[in-house]
């Protein structure tokens, strides 16, 4: 299959997708300056995840950044994507994968011009809670028992960090059941850890409280139990939408994870 057709195949599916789910985009969206969509990408993972969904994104017209997470920890983490926020002006839609969630939680605090967050298969916490706490808090998680730790000298530390990766053998079965081996394995090969820190640090004031938010939901989620999202969707008030997926829903429905930035940008535009 060409690129060029790949691509139109992509976007009619979001606009299906965007049909069913009975989300629409005014005629008038089509022009006029578009929000900066900032993706933000969680542990295990970069930011390439959301190829698709940059390619899908920018062909509808929208500017694309997606930083590369720092991954270390949840203040400094957040610090680094609100400083990137610093950068752009005019209105922004902040999406976050997993521990993204976490981080666009805290780095939107201060920023007026975001005008939505958009948790894909993410964690949105509320002030003082962790991801690992809200993964164990309810059944489902695969992950813990599939992570390999590995230390890491720490600056100005006798005491080493602790980044986690997913073992190899477990990646497929655990982060991305719905897609190919072949890409499992790369994926698996070139993951970023997550440090303990960043996973076991509590989060600040959520800016879900001052800001609209959409939530995808993976029913097939192994990493962040579908309970877990869907307690903290509804705490948040976000609009929801379940897909039968995997953790990385943005990679394996693409689509779907498009139309629910769409959504958030016919709601508040």
């Amino acid at each position: 299959m060409t690129p060029l057709r790949r691509l139109g195949m992509l976007i009619t599916t979001c606009v299906l997708v965007l049909g069913l789910g009975g989300a629409t985009v005014p005629a008038s969206a089509a022009s006029g300056a578009k929000p900066t969509v900032v993706l933000v990408h969680g542990a295990f993972a970069d930011a390439s995840g959301f190829n698709d969904m940059i390619t899908m994104l920018e062909a509808a017209g929208f500017p694309v950044i997606a930083p590369a997470n720092p991954l270390r920890d949840v203040s400094g983490d957040a610090a680094y994507v609100s400083s990137v926020l610093d950068t752009i002006t005019g209105p922004v839609i902040l999406v976050g994968h997993s521990y993204g969630g976490v981080v666009i939680t805290n780095a939107a605090r201060g920023h007026d011009n975001v005008k939505a967050l958009v948790y894909l298969g993410a964690f949105a916490p509320d002030a003082g809670e962790s991801a690992l706490q809200l993964a164990q808090q309810f059944p489902g998680s695969e992950l813990g028992a599939a992570l390999v730790l590995r230390p890491y000298p720490l600056p100005g530390s006798t005491e080493p960090g602790i980044d986690g990766y997913i073992d190899p053998a477990k990646f497929r079965a655990v982060f991305a059941a719905d897609l190919p081996s072949y890409k499992t394995r790369q994926m698996a090969a070139t993951q970023r850890p997550g440090s303990h820190t960043g996973l076991s640090d509590g989060s600040g004031e959520p800016a879900w409280k001052s800001i609209p938010s959409w939530y995808l939901i993976p029913a097939q989620d192994k990493v962040i139990p579908p309970a877990a999202q869907r307690f903290m969707a509804g705490r948040a008030g976000s609009k929801v939408r379940e897909i039968n997926s995997s953790h990385v829903v943005m990679m394996s429905h693409p689509a779907a994870a498009t139309a629910m930035v769409l959504s958030a940008y016919a709601a508040t535009r």
